[in-house]
């Protein structure tokens, strides 16, 4: 018997990346999923593309092959209703939702005074108000049932500390984890626990982009994954590792959405590989 039989657990960003690798996760333990994602690469400031819905789709396929139950919705964490729409497409299908991954986010890099406002407001919105979003329609249907349950928001190494040229995104990141700490409290008396997972660098598109390439080598013409790979392993204590992998951060979410942490609430859980210690935090 898996560690989440008979639970519920809604994953936005679910298509691809760290969203795809949680519902996995969670479906080997038994949770039945309900995924969310844009699908959409109507993100205009973002400089990779975004998941389409063959995406969503393989993340469906995959769930399904391990034989778990998924409902999987577009919609964009950045509108209310949307959110709205699929958590009730969800509640629809399996009756109530015990999880939360929080989960949907974006990333760019620039310094802080060429920063756009339509940037600005992008990251903003996906990273923190879609965190928020994903909370509202979420939390009434488990308020009601009674039954507690467990939220996780993914934040980053860059909600603990800051990093140069990182001034939305690192913004919106410690906002998560201000908003998380506010809702572990006002859940607590309803057995909800609320936590966040600070990765570091994670091996997926948002990381593996030639933007970002161009700005940890400005030196280099073109940079490919070899001319960063130093440049990203050197923010890690741990030896020659530029980045985690998204199984890594869901072994984490997995513990937070178990019983086993079953008094764990209110933390920002670094999965760092010692990124946060050795900046001094």
């Amino acid at each position: 018997m898996g560690l989440l039989e008979n639970k519920v657990a809604f994953i936005t960003g679910a298509a691809r990346g760290q969203g795809r690798s949680h519902a996995i996760r969670l479906a080997k333990e038994g949770a039945d999923i309900i995924a969310l994602d844009i699908c959409s690469q109507d993100v205009t400031t973002i400089k990779y593309d975004l998941a389409t819905r063959a995406d969503l789709d393989e993340t469906v396929r995959l769930v399904e092959g391990l034989g778990g139950r998924i409902v999987a919705g577009v919609g964009d964490v950045r509108e209310l209703a949307q959110v709205q729409k699929v958590v009730d497409e969800g509640l629809e299908a399996f009756g109530h939702i015990d999880i939360v991954c929080a989960n949907a986010g974006v990333g760019s890099g620039a310094v802080s005074w060429e920063v756009t406002e339509e940037n600005w407001r992008e990251v903003i919105d996906i990273n923190l108000t879609g965190v928020f979003n994903t909370t509202r329609a979420t939390l009434p249907s488990m308020i009601e049932r009674g039954q507690g349950g467990s939220i996780i928001m993914t934040s980053s190494t860059a909600g603990i500390i800051a990093y140069p040229n990182t001034a939305a995104y690192s913004a919106s990141k410690h906002g998560v984890i201000g908003l998380m700490k506010v809702l572990a409290q006002d859940l607590g008396p309803h057995n909800i626990r609320v936590n966040a997972v600070c990765p570091t660098n994670v091996n997926t598109r948002m990381i593996r982009n030639q933007a970002l390439f161009d700005m940890f080598a400005p030196h280099i013409e073109n940079p490919g994954v070899d001319d960063v790979r130093g440049a990203f392993a050197s923010l890690n204590a741990l030896p020659d590792l530029p980045w985690i992998e998204s199984s890594d951060v869901s072994e984490a979410v997995l513990w937070l959405s178990s019983d086993h942490a079953k008094f764990i609430t209110g933390i920002s859980l670094p999965v760092d590989a010692g990124n946060t210690v050795k900046k001094g935090y």
